[in-house]
């Protein structure tokens, strides 16, 4: 069954042509991935699927009662509202009855109204006949799984990538016939985004996502969609099948491309020697020769080789003795020593919040350490794409931009590169060169702000966050550039694809500060944990039947050790005394009144009295049940 349908719908901006698509279908069970470049209109293309906006042309057409539920790019939050106030913001009866409970509950816990009480119970009865307290607990469970655990803190108070989480657990809870999910993986960390993966799989309904996560794409969606040039392809698999595709569709249209270019040279000549529509034949050939023309300028730019400039790179990078650094109470960096080598490629995994930017801006001096040093090479030249765009003007144009980091850049091998060629090679159209940085999309703009660090020659690049906001063709440009790179490269990443495509040594944080590094990519690292955690497993079934044969051997014995024995006849006395220094100890401390000093002594003494006791009391129950086991065998 079809849930939605569109029907020749278009979309511009100024004179610029989003989108032209004849039809659109999205069936009942369908798990859809659009990708496209940024600027493309992959959002807007979303917001029209959602009802969010109109299309310039044409219709769309949804089935009878169908819920559609959007998480947007740049979400909306009411900055006072608590996490779960948030989380159920959805227009439901369930979703304003679960907010109205949430709401009394806070005033009771905080003792501001004398009747809320009463309200509660009532609110608590309604939450029964809803069935609203499985809703609310699978609300919780989601924000646990994305790692957001204080679902009383203010929205106000959150950073932008929980304000993320919060807005992506509201579109999960929301029951929907259509989830739509724009960029739903960004700021999550890898457990995050396996969880995610998992939750899609399993639910049920229709779901239509961009993301620029091949692996998530590749094990969650059965239809891949792609909007290129306007025109939207449509390829029903996974990512993997979408690339063979697609493929197979450039070599055909290539293929095309030169017969039609063939023939175009042949009409040329034809029209040059001067043909007259005399004929009606004439007339029509000179037509096609004309539309044949229109079409020459519809050919895609051919794929550039990928060059990369960078400066000389001495024989020294950092290295790092004994770095600490904590914020309040939580270490984010323990003891950490590491040298990097000139030909390094580090990824740096580890949940949010743990500490992996804290270490890039550490070596790139922008955070001091509280213990330890970072020693720079004098021949670095440091390239940092941080997770914040650096403040650009709006109405400079693309191509001023990236001439502010250098008209022409050195490229290996020797030679130069230049802006304009440079922009061509990360998808900046020569038209798109000219244009104001206020014309570009959110995705564009930060993959010019890549473009302009890259522009800058460095030798060392820390990347945070490289893909999030970033197109999947401008990743595998990027992974290309990587590839010939000829320096260091250091990144935070989420993105298991980039990491198992760009990096050879895996840096992960762990709880307590600790980083602890594995050389490989991060399937491999990932496969590592998956092996340690079945050797603990196997290890530990191990143990629990060694516990049960002996277990069983002693049941088969079932009798006092020499020195169990004589301990079961003495421990009643022993603990009887114990309890008597105890009691005796109970009468000094009242009577030791302001001496402090006395009082503190006794105190020591009487908390090892409460050990002994303790173990004695263990040891009694122990003996007993084993007296009580052997006297039941021998009946």
């Amino acid at each position: 069954m079809n849930l939605l349908t569109v029907e020749n719908i278009t979309k511009s901006y100024g004179e610029r042509i989003l989108f032209n698509i004849p039809a659109f279908v999205i069936g009942e069970q369908e798990k859809i991935g659009l990708i496209g470049v940024n600027g493309t209109g992959k959002s807007t293309f979303l917001k029209i699927i959602a009802g969010k906006e109109t299309p310039d042309q044409g219709k769309r057409i949804i089935s009878h009662h169908m819920v559609i539920e959007f998480l947007p790019q740049n979400p909306l939050f009411l900055e006072e509202a608590t996490v779960l106030q948030q989380v159920f913001q959805g227009d439901a009866p369930v979703m304003k009855l679960i907010r109205d409970y949430e709401g009394i509950l806070d005033k009771v816990n905080q003792g501001r109204e004398e009747d809320a009480e009463k309200e509660l119970v009532a609110l608590s009865q309604q939450m029964d006949q809803m069935n609203a307290w499985g809703m609310e607990s699978e609300a919780k469970n989601i924000l646990h799984k994305l790692g957001v655990e204080d679902f009383s803190a203010q929205v106000k108070t959150l950073s932008g990538g929980q304000r993320k989480r919060i807005a992506l657990a509201a579109a999960l809870i929301q029951p929907a016939d259509l989830l739509i999910l724009d960029e739903p993986t960004n700021h999550l960390d890898s457990q995050g985004v396996d969880w995610l993966e998992e939750y899609l799989n399993q639910r049920k309904g229709a779901l239509l996502m961009v993301t620029h996560d091949r692996y998530f794409l590749d094990r969650v969606a059965n239809r891949i969609i792609e909007l290129d040039q306007g025109h939207l392809y449509s390829y029903m698999g996974n990512y993997s099948y979408f690339l063979e595709k697609k493929s197979e569709r450039e070599e055909s249209e290539i293929a095309t491309q030169k017969s039609r270019k063939n023939l175009y040279r042949q009409e040329l000549a034809w029209m040059r020697k001067g043909a007259k529509a005399r004929t009606t034949k004439q007339k029509a050939r000179i037509e096609r020769f004309e539309k044949l023309a229109g079409e020459m300028g519809e050919t895609k730019n051919e794929k550039f080789e990928i060059q990369t400039g960078a400066t000389r790179l001495g024989k020294k990078v950092f290295e790092i003795e004994n770095l600490g650094k904590s914020f309040g109470e939580k270490t984010l960096i323990h003891d950490f020593n590491y040298i990097f080598t000139r030909r390094d490629r580090i990824g740096i995994i580890g949940s949010n919040g743990i500490g992996k930017s804290t270490l890039l801006n550490i070596i790139a001096g922008k955070i001091l350490p509280d213990q330890g040093r970072v020693e720079t090479g004098t021949t670095v030249r440091l390239g940092f794409f941080s997770q914040e765009n650096q403040e650009m003007d709006l109405d400079q144009r693309v191509i001023d931009y990236i001439r502010e980091g250098a008209e022409v850049i050195p490229i290996e091998g020797g030679g130069t590169i230049s802006a304009s060629q440079m922009l061509e090679r990360f998808l900046f159209a020569p038209q798109v060169q000219w244009k104001p940085i206020a014309k570009l999309s959110g995705g564009e703009k930060r993959r010019l702000y890549l473009l302009r660090i890259l522009m800058e020659a460095p030798n060392v690049l820390l990347l945070d966050e490289p893909t999030n906001d970033l197109d999947i063709a401008t990743l595998t440009v990027l992974e290309d550039y990587l590839d010939h790179f000829p320096g260091v490269v250091i990144t935070v990443s989420h993105d298991r694809y980039f990491l198992d495509r760009v990096v050879e040594k895996i840096f992960a944080f762990q709880e307590n500060g600790e980083i602890l590094p594995y050389v490989g990519n991060y399937s491999e690292y990932y496969n590592y944990l998956m092996h340690v955690a079945e050797q603990d497993l196997k290890e530990k079934k191990e143990s629990k039947e060694q516990k049960g044969r002996d277990d069983r051997k002693r049941k088969q014995v079932l009798k006092f050790t020499f020195k169990e024995q004589k301990e079961f006849e003495t421990i009643d006395a022993e603990i009887e005394v114990i309890e008597t220094e105890l009691a005796q100890l109970d009468d000094e401390i009242n009577e030791a009144g302001g001496d402090y000093l006395l009082l503190q002594d006794l105190l020591n003494k009487k908390e090892t009295l409460k050990e002994q006791l303790d173990d004695k009391m263990g040891r009694w129950t122990y003996l007993n049940e084993l007296a009580e086991e052997i006297q039941r065998s021998r009946s």
